[in-house]
């Protein structure tokens, strides 16, 4: 069983997509859930989604680690074709995760209590974003 979510984004931030995951998983036997977002300049995360300060504060962290081409400290970077937010998105989506695996049991995601499934968006402007999604049942 395969589908995929279309996730519009705003630029950078962590845009949650646990419900339409969920629903789409709700009532299938256990197995075994593969996300794989595709793109280059973006990531996903299982992160906590009780507290909106956790996405603020890592937004604010990945930002701060990698900041934007146009930095001083960013000097060293060539990669410049789509501006200065580019390779440091890039930079970003090798150093999380693209795809996750997530066990299901009686059709609910096995999530934390506070856990949810987020795209993390690394570029500056509006994206359309996809993620793939493929149950395989026990």
């Amino acid at each position: 069983m395969q589908t995929q979510f279309p996730v519009p984004t705003q630029g950078q931030g962590l845009y949650e997509i646990t419900r339409p995951v969920a629903d789409w998983i709700e009532g299938q036997p256990d197995g075994l859930l593969t996300l794989l977002i595709r793109h280059t300049s973006a990531s996903l995360l299982i992160q906590e989604n009780a507290d909106p300060d956790v996405q603020t504060d890592l937004l604010a962290f990945y930002q701060r680690l990698v900041p934007a081409a146009d930095d001083p400290s960013m000097s060293y970077l060539r990669h410049r074709m789509e501006g200065p937010d580019d390779m440091p998105a890039h930079i970003k989506a090798a150093m999380l995760p693209v795809s996750l695996s997530v066990p299901v049991t009686s059709g609910r995601l096995q999530l934390g209590t506070w856990q949810g499934i987020y795209v993390f968006e690394h570029r500056d402007a509006p994206h359309r974003r996809t993620v793939a999604a493929h149950f395989r049942p026990d």
